[in-house]
């Protein structure tokens, strides 16, 4: 599913998910990889690393071809990270 990576939290500038505080802590980005990656994992769709510079939505997509190593490290840690799912239900 994924490349392999190593993950430095400093190094990205992001953490993970915080279950004491209920929510990313402010470093997470609206639209970063990490950002996007969680939220294709928590919608169910598929693993597609990708990421919006000026916020999600807002702007150009940078795709894959696109990003950096770092960057898709980025989306590969907040997509097989976040453990919750939509219920559609």
């Amino acid at each position: 599913m994924t490349k392999e990576f190593t993950f430095n939290v400093d190094r990205f500038g992001i953490v993970p998910w915080n279950k004491d505080i209920c929510g990313w802590e402010e470093r997470m980005v609206h639209g970063s990889p990490q950002d996007r990656g969680s939220a294709d994992r928590y919608y169910g769709r598929p693993y597609e690393p990708h990421w919006y510079p000026n916020g999600t939505g807002k702007g150009p997509r940078i795709t894959e071809e696109l990003m950096t190593g770092d960057q898709i490290a980025e989306y590969a840690y907040g997509y097989e990270n976040e453990d919750d799912r939509k219920d559609w239900g």
